[in-house]
Parts: structure tokens; sequence; C-alpha cells
């Protein structure tokens, strides 16, 4: 996720504002209203299962963040340890692990993929990604070891399934200013084979910054109007898409809901609205493929974003462990039949 200024430029306030009044009023409020019910009360105390995923996350990010530390090609070889390891914990996992290279300005960078082909229909892809760079000068442990360990442990808990559909769990490079929503951003790259080779993708979630959450009243704010719609209070999950991913947005909070029982929040809104397009699923809609962001909103709320101190002792990971399992819930439906 990037900085808090749209990256395609300043809209005036007067569109903003009235395009969610539209999108909010009468039949049309059906892009921000979602199924199901956010999970209101205290937070149970996590069971062994959830205890256990919480040390594989956080090991996963100690690993990225501290051993490893910055991510990206400013760092010599700092993106071919973070390659290994995701390549060797998805192969101990099962997996057949795809190295996936293209150039850029005579370097060679490359993306990651794994694949759990689908039985009915496997020609119907998701794809969950999440990318493994980071912006210079930061570790990264939120943005975005977080979405990476949870990517991780998703294609884990899935691996033995037998889904219809298939799930392509993809690593990106470049998603990281100065290459971020360019022609060399790793999704980009990737989203623009798929669309190249025909490929019928129904659903892309882009699992972006998920390990913070705060409990303190004021601790959410959101850009002018979104602050009007939802809760000031930083302790849930969101579901962010455009108003061409509106279906999915909904399929996959609805599933996410049913599997666990955590505070979440959806909007399918503008895309142009500032910070609705700032991960890896704006690759995919560029390609026209449905995506949506998978966030716990990073900028903000997280005060430490695309800093140094973006460092795994402020996560939350029985939270972030919790967030993974519905995630796996969602994932799980769909790729179902």
């Amino acid at each position: 996720m990037k900085t808090l200024q749209n990256p395609k430029g300043a809209r005036p306030l007067l569109l903003i504002t009235l395009t969610l009044l539209a999108l909010t009023a009468g039949p049309a409020g059906c892009f921000t209203s979602m199924p199901g019910k956010s999970f209101k009360g205290d937070m149970p105390s996590p069971n062994l299962k959830e205890k256990i995923l919480a040390d594989s996350l956080r090991a996963h990010v100690e690993y990225l963040a501290e051993r490893i530390g910055r991510r990206n090609l400013e760092v010599s070889g700092s993106l071919e340890l973070t390659v290994n390891y995701i390549s060797r914990e998805l192969r101990e996992a099962g997996y057949e692990v795809r190295l996936l290279p293209f150039e850029m300005n005579s370097l060679e960078v490359c993306n990651i993929e794994a694949e759990q082909r689908g039985n009915a229909i496997h020609d119907e892809i998701v794809v969950i990604g999440a990318h493994y760079d980071t912006a210079n000068g930061t570790k990264g442990a939120n943005d975005n070891a977080s979405g990476v360990a949870a990517a991780l442990e998703i294609a884990k808990a899935l691996r033995d399934d037998n889904t219809g559909r298939t799930i392509k769990f993809v690593f990106f490079v470049n998603e990281e200013p100065p290459y971020f929503q360019t022609g060399v951003m790793g999704s980009y790259v990737y989203a623009m084979g798929l669309r190249e080779q025909e490929a019928n993708v129904v659903a892309m979630l882009s699992l972006e910054t998920l390990g913070y959450y705060s409990d303190t009243p004021g601790s959410q704010t959101y850009p002018f109007p979104m602050s009007l719609l939802y809760p000031d209070t930083g302790d849930f999950i969101a579901f962010v898409g455009n108003v061409g991913s509106r279906s999915l947005v909904r399929k996959s909070i609805k599933a996410f809901r049913q599997s666990v029982d955590f505070p979440s929040e959806g909007a399918a809104v503008p895309g142009f609205l500032p910070g609705v397009g700032w991960s890896d699923h704006w690759g995919f809609w560029r390609n026209g493929y449905p995506g949506i962001m998978v966030t716990d909103t990073a900028p903000y709320r997280y005060s430490h974003y695309h800093t140094y101190e973006d460092t795994p002792e402020k996560l939350d990971y029985v939270r972030m462990a919790r967030v993974v399992m519905g995630l796996e819930g969602a994932v799980r439906r769909l790729a179902s039949r």
C-alpha cells in the first residue's frame, strides 16, 4: 500500500463526495452494504490451533523483516534471499514452485507462483497474491511480510483440498514505489501474462498489510467522506474493491464472516478514491479481471507505515491468525464449484 496521496492525482472533493453519496443512497447502497454482520464484542481467548498459526505467522514475519530486512533492488541480494525463502516454504508444503522472471532496466526480477489445480472447473482461476518487496528505508513487517506470511499459511492449509477451481498463490515483486502502478509492477506483469493467455481469472485477492489492530476509539481514519460511513476504531479487517469487483467483495466478506468471528468491513466504490487501488489488485483491474484488497488499511491506521519502525513486534499475531483462518474459509468458498 502506498502514500496518502492518490497516485493518479487529486480529484475534486465535490466529485468524490457526490459519488459516495450516490453509492450509499437507496438501492445503490449495496456498494457499501455487505452481507452478514461484522463481529462485535470481546474477542475470545485463542485456541490451540490459533496459537500455533500465530506462531507460524510470527516466524515468517520475523524472518523476512529481521533476518532479511529491507527487500528491494536498493539492497543487493535481498530479493534473491526472499525468493529463496518463499520458494522453500512452498516446496516444503508440497507445491511445485514456478519462478517467473522478467527484465527491467537490464536487471532480472521475478514473481513466484504455486498452483493448486482444480478438478471440475480447473480452467477458472482464483489468484491469492501478496507482494514481497518493501519500500525504501523500511523492514516491511506489516507492509508486506504480513501479507506474504498469510498467503503462505493459506497455501499450506489448502494444500490437500479438492477444489473445483484452480488456485494460484502468487508472490509479487516491484509493488512499491518507484514501480507502483507502472508497466514493471510485478502484479501488472503477471496479470498481463494471464490476459495474453486468455486465462479465466474469476477472483483475485491481494493480501496487503494484515497485522495491525487497535481497540482505541479514534485509531482509524479515512479519506473524506468514507469517515461518514465506517467505524473510527481500527480493530477490523477491510475488504476493498472497485465497483466492477462488487460481487467479489460481497462473496469474499460473506464467506469470511461465516468462517470466523472477527470485525470486518467491506466497500465496493470507485477505483479513483484514495486508497482503493493501492495494491496488487490494481494490475488485475487494468487487465480486465475482478480484484480486491484485504487490508488493515495501513496508513489510515498504522503510524509506522513506510518507516524503519515497521518491525515485527508491532503486529498482533493472534488477531492476524484469526484473519487468516477467515481467509482460508473465503478462499475455499471462492474456489468451490
